[in-house]
């Protein structure tokens, strides 16, 4: 994607532009409104609250739990730290600012917001899955992609995005967060079971 935005010099596809126009013409309340709330939610300290919350949750122990929060934040501020050199990198202008819908800054490519709330929602999910029992794990994984999907797409609706930056912001997350994955048993490795039978070996 970001190969194709470069070739084009930022120039949105025919697909994106149909979004723009249909967004544009359905910017009444209370809808508007509404996604501005969402979209606030996408940026700002709450994905980092909820990073540290992920930690807390992943963690045993204060020492455990420090290590965690730490890979918790370090995984969503190297994502910050890629999606803003590929921004300057590429430099894709935003819709006309006549279009928008609410204030937005720097380049388009890829969402700030997209990236950010999906790499949040997957690292609480990650600390929701290390304490929760399965069910209940899935259940908020649920819950978190439908909030990231929704900061998303508000932000093309809002038109201050094309929706190429959208899911280059989800890709750029999803492949941040599989790395982070690999890294996990090295950052945050969990304990050992106690024995059961509180004795150890003769």
């Amino acid at each position: 994607m970001a190969l194709t935005v470069s070739l084009r010099h930022g120039a949105p596809l025919a697909p994106e532009r149909a979004a723009l126009h249909w967004s544009t013409a359905h910017h009444g309340e209370p809808l508007r409104s509404l996604a501005r709330a969402l979209t606030a939610t996408g940026s700002g300290p709450v994905p980092y609250l909820l990073a540290v919350l992920a930690g807390l949750l992943a963690g045993r122990g204060a020492a455990g739990r420090l290590r965690a929060v730490i890979f918790a934040v370090a995984v969503l501020a190297v994502g910050q730290a890629i999606r803003y050199g590929l921004m300057e990198l590429l430099a894709r202008p935003r819709p006309p600012t006549a279009d928008w819908a609410a204030y937005a800054s720097g380049y388009a490519f890829p969402s700030g917001h997209a990236t950010t709330s999906a790499l949040a929602a997957g690292v609480l999910a990650w600390g929701i899955a290390r304490r929760a029992r399965p069910a209940v794990a899935r259940t908020w994984c649920v819950v978190l992609a439908l909030w990231a999907a929704g900061v998303g797409l508000t932000r093309v609706y809002l038109s201050v995005h094309w929706p190429g930056d959208v899911l280059a912001g989800w890709l750029l997350a999803a492949t941040l967060l599989a790395l982070a994955l690999l890294l996990e048993p090295f950052a945050c490795p969990r304990q050992n079971s106690p024995d059961p039978a509180g004795s150890s070996p003769a």
